[in-house]
């Protein structure tokens, strides 16, 4: 289960444009920050997790956060200002023992994409040359999936359902969590995704079809309620219209009481993503690197990526247990426990994270407010103060 945001320059204080995302999965499953710098490919063919499809000539250098095993990964950002999240949804048809994970799709979206609508358009014509399938996790979960994808200028809900597909455009600002929510024809569909409906009695013809109310293989609310994820961040999101900011972002990431900030025992909010895109100035992304992101610290990264705490973006056969990822899901076990209920210790801990947090946000705005722009020295100054604040506050 994961929630994605997107807030586009209308929706947000300065009129950049800004995204969120958690990846909650299995709670025992790390998820690296790893990095892929520009690739010129001579190979005919890429490996993804469970299938290989033919390499493009040249690819960009993305920042992701990778499950450990596998090629893709939950979310991410590209040095296009292309970044992308997604989520597993349920449908009503069937699933494939084999093809592209969602987050193989995601991956290769970031890197084969020159901006948002590219990127859309690369992923769609992967899901119909290849298919979607395969486990997403180690436990053997298969799912169909949703996503959010997002530049400078716009951003898409794509959802799909086995082979089909269907788009909103986003207007204003976005969210999606474990349902499929596209209302009606949407704005771009697989061409005979209606008929196929009809023939399955999804629904009776072209005027009932309604997507997220007859793909569904359980019954949706016409509106989801704010107590459910759907509903509250969607809620997060028009509250606070024309005022969202990174810091407003990730407070919504740390939300408790529908369990944004997902702190189960099997599963749990495993990684978090803030980005801030913008003409204006070097975009931002923020990434936790550990679990749980209202017991972690964000750490700022920027492109182009030197020196900045990455990992190699492969497929890690297993678990290092020196990965700070491990370390720090350790540390905080009793923390995460009853994340509503009043904890001295842990609300001292969460302090001092927003705290350094707002230190590190400080500086940036006093880069800006000086020089106008935000350079790669300072990127890599603050990088290294958050993954050495991080250490401290577990050691």
């Amino acid at each position: 289960m994961c929630d994605t945001y997107i807030a586009l320059s209308s929706a947000t204080k300065d009129g950049s444009v800004i995204f969120g995302k958690n990846s909650d999965r299995l709670s025992n499953e790390a998820q690296l920050i790893t990095y892929v710098p520009r690739t010129k490919h001579s190979d005919p063919e890429v490996k993804c997790t469970y299938i290989s499809i033919p390499q493009v000539k040249e690819t960009a250098a993305i920042l992701m956060s990778q499950p450990y095993w596998m090629y893709g990964c939950e979310m991410g950002c590209s040095e296009n200002n292309v970044v992308i999240g997604n989520e597993a949804v349920a449908t009503k048809e069937p699933l494939k023992e084999t093809g592209l994970l969602g987050m193989d799709l995601l991956r290769l979206g970031l890197e084969r994409g020159k901006n948002a609508k590219d990127a859309l358009k690369i992923i769609i014509d992967l899901l119909e040359k290849f298919g979607q399938g395969g486990a997403h996790n180690l436990k053997g979960l298969n799912y169909h999936n949703s996503m959010i994808i997002a530049d400078l200028n716009e951003a898409y809900v794509l959802e799909t359902a086995g082979e089909w597909w269907i788009v909103e455009n986003v207007k204003n600002s976005r969210s999606i969590s474990n349902h499929i929510s596209i209302r009606g024809k949407g704005d771009q569909r697989k061409e005979g995704i209606i008929q196929h409906a009809i023939e399955k009695g999804y629904c009776k013809d072209d005027d009932s079809f309604d997507f997220k109310m007859i793909f569904s293989p359980s019954p949706l609310p016409e509106d989801f309620p704010l107590d459910s994820r759907d509903g509250c961040s969607l809620n997060q999101l028009s509250k606070h219209k024309a005022a969202i900011t990174p810091e407003l972002m990730m407070s919504f990431l740390r939300e408790h009481k529908v369990g944004i900030c997902m702190h189960r025992r099997t599963d749990t909010s495993v990684g978090s993503q803030v980005s801030q895109l913008t003409k204006e100035h070097k975009s931002i992304h923020w990434f936790t690197g550990s679990s749980i992101p209202c017991l972690s610290v964000y750490k700022p990264y920027g492109f182009p990526i030197k020196e900045q705490k990455v990992f190699e973006a492969k497929q890690y056969s297993k678990i290092n247990q020196d990965w700070f990822w491990i370390r720090h899901q350790e540390y905080v076990k009793d923390y995460a426990k009853k994340p509503t209920k009043e904890n001295p210790k842990r609300d001292l801990y969460q302090k001092t994270i927003l705290r350094f947090e707002e230190r590190l946000f400080t500086k940036l705005n006093n880069a800006l407010n000086s020089k106008g722009d935000i350079d790669d020295l300072l990127i890599k100054e603050l990088n290294e103060l958050a993954w050495k604040q991080s250490e401290e506050l577990i050691s």
